[in-house]
């Protein structure tokens, strides 16, 4: 071990998430063993590499050994601070995280790919590393010898270093990092991926304001991957949706598995996966023989189901009836070629839409919108050029760039993008060759000035001239008028989210009334909402906050603010006279000045209203912070 270099040293003055502090070979890892993760989060790879850390962490939690996640950004939208939070919170990542500007501490370590695991000893010195997934193994053989060597050379400290961790916000929409989304105009139901809660929300088509109620939810709210009755059955972030008769097919991505949910009898049973990732990339087995690699979204046709399987760069086909399970197009090598399915090359196919004889899927790590003639079996890309080559511009295809893109639908002749990364929306044209923006600024928002914002949207679906939007990192979904681009965010009364979850949501927030609020009847009201946040902490402007009003089972109104300014301002809509009491619940998130840590608020109030022609037009809640 005295033979290896130092480990170079993690700059204090990056911005660390998931902890209260930096942390630095020569002070707070000073005797632990460190497992360095150089990853980025678009990258499935990146992905798959998670559970293991999360079985090493777990198995080593009373030994000075630590997990340090080294965030280098391959998309510019990647490098932020803002968007790798959200990352951190969607990935449910237990460890800290410094965001390696400018892949300063890839070039020091020499990385040259992702991920690579850097194992350092307690005495900061290097002993080796890994590139790839798949090393679980040996990695837990290196971190047991080292913790050895550590402990009988007198280097090791006593025991694992403390420090604070981020929760998640739980959202008043009762969603959590909403995936995929599914509308079904004929059955008037809408689908939703509820990826975080490990469920999906079955919910009535919601009128033109975005009202709709709750029918069903599928899937216990626990992590699992249990068949049964639909309240008890268990899934692990379950991604795309496909509806075929009164059957709902469900890409359980985690699980790498297909569910199939019959919507009269309300069970759940798996018709392919073995609930076990795989590394094969031919296929050729019956349902549930057949191992798969991170299904990410479905489409139908008749009795077969497409599979976009991320993992191997593939799209797979699923023969229904008979269960037989097989790759269809993509070598596996992940890059941007066209061509017959079996030769082209594809890269992290993660959204897919059929329309005539054509699949169209976007190819995300390519940043591109590509189709498989299906007659031909050809493969052919219409916006892409390769794996670093992307941006966010409109015009004639072969000049226009997508980032990062996770969904596709059809609109007529026209294919709508989930140009995920610039937190856009757009429309292809193919006929006329060009693609446009419809909604979303370039930005992280939900909304400003009227306008929508969006924030990395993962999925959409398009039902006759309505599109429906899993706005991911807001927590909400979003319904748009295609022809006017009018649109509303979504409430779904009913909707909560569930009492479990995988990690606990302490409450950080009281709130009291002490009187009776007298309010104008047949008229809207303006509403704010402050807090009082302990010395030394400020507002989070970089997680969504929303507030929820409902009165009896009735929720008046629904809004999430992404960098709002404080106090919230919110309009209640006009109330006829009475009395009533409403339920007022706010979500957000504080963080300490100086820390990587922000906390999770969920203050609600029970407001005693009398509305009356000469009651105020106005009224304030405080929320005090411990």
């Amino acid at each position: 071990m005295n033979a290896n270099p130092r480990a170079p040293e993690l700059q204090s003055s990056f911005a660390w998430l998931n902890t209260d502090r930096p942390l630095t070979f020569s002070k707070d890892l000073k005797g632990q063993v460190v497992l360095l993760d150089f990853w980025t989060y678009c990258c499935i790879n990146c992905m798959h590499v998670l559970p293991d850390l999360a079985y090493l962490e777990e198995k080593y939690k009373d030994e000075p050994f630590l997990v340090v996640g080294v965030h280098s950004a391959k998309f510019t939208n990647e490098g932020q601070r803002q968007t790798v939070r959200a990352a951190v919170g969607r990935y449910e990542i237990a460890h800290p995280v410094i965001i390696d500007e400018e892949m300063a501490l890839w070039g020091e370590y020499t990385v040259r790919s992702w991920p690579t695991l850097v194992l350092v000893g307690p005495d900061g010195k290097i002993v080796g590393a890994v590139a790839g997934e798949g090393n679980r193994d040996g990695l837990d053989k290196a971190i047991a010898q080292t913790l050895a060597e550590g402990r009988a050379a007198g280097t090791l400290a006593a025991g694992p270093l403390k420090f604070e961790r981020e929760q998640s916000v739980r959202a008043a929409t009762g969603l959590a990092f909403p995936g995929k989304v599914l509308a079904d105009p004929k059955g008037k139901r809408l689908f939703i991926a509820d990826s975080n809660h490990n469920r999906i929300a079955v919910a009535s088509l919601p009128d033109a304001e975005g009202r709709s109620s709750l029918i069903r939810l599928i899937g216990s709210g626990l992590l699992g991957r249990e068949d049964g009755p639909a309240d008890r059955a268990t899934f692990h972030h379950p991604q795309g949706l496909a509806l075929m008769g009164s059957t709902l097919l469900a890409a359980d991505t985690e699980n790498h598995m297909i569910r199939a949910v019959d919507l009269d009898a309300w069970t759940v049973r798996t018709v392919a996966g073995t609930g076990v990732q795989g590394y094969d990339r031919a296929g050729g087995k019956l349902g549930t023989k057949q191992v798969l690699n991170s299904p990410w979204d479905l489409a139908v046709e008749g009795s077969t189901c497409y599979i976009a399987m991320a993992g191997p760069h593939q799209i797979w086909r699923l023969d229904l009836p008979m269960g037989l399970c097989r790759a269809f197009a993509g070598s596996g090598r992940e890059n941007l070629v066209d061509g017959p399915v079996e030769a082209a090359a594809l890269a992290q196919p993660s959204g897919l839409a059929l329309s005539g004889n054509y699949l169209y899927f976007a190819d995300s790590e390519v940043s591109a919108v590509r189709r498989i003639d299906l007659a031909a079996e050809q493969v052919e890309t219409l916006v892409g050029r390769g794996l670093f080559d992307y941006g966010d511009i409109d015009g004639a295809l072969p000049e226009a760039r997508l980032q990062h893109p996770l969904g596709v639908a059809i609109w007529g002749e026209k294919i709508l993008v989930a140009d995920t990364y610039n937190h856009k929306i757009k429309e292809l044209d193919p006929k006329a060759g060009r693609i446009r923006t419809l909604v979303g600024t370039g930005k992280p928002g939900a909304q400003a000035d009227g306008r929508l914002g969006l924030f990395e949207p993962g999925g959409l679906h398009a039902a006759g001239d309505v599109l429906y939007i899993a706005d991911t990192n807001n927590h909400r979904v979003v319904r748009v008028s295609l022809p006017d681009l009018a649109w509303s965010e979504i409430t779904i009364e009913g909707l909560e989210a569930p009492e479990l979850s995988g990690r606990a949501e302490a409450e950080h927030a009281t709130a009291t009334l002490t009187a009776p609020a007298s309010l104008r009847a047949g008229a809207a009201t303006e509403w704010r909402v402050r807090v009082r946040l302990p010395d030394g902490a400020h507002l989070s402007e970089e997680a969504p906050a929303s507030i929820r009003v409902s009165r009896g089972g009735t929720v008046l109104m629904q809004r999430t603010m992404l960098g709002a300014t404080w106090p919230l301002a919110f309009e209640l809509p006009a109330q006829p006279s009475g009395n009533a009491d409403l339920h007022v619940q706010v979500s957000f998130a504080y963080c300490h000045d100086g820390m990587g840590v922000c906390v999770p608020a969920n203050p609600s109030w029970s407001v005693p209203v009398s509305f009356t022609e000469r009651g105020e037009s106005a009224t304030e809640l405080t929320a005090a912070v411990a």
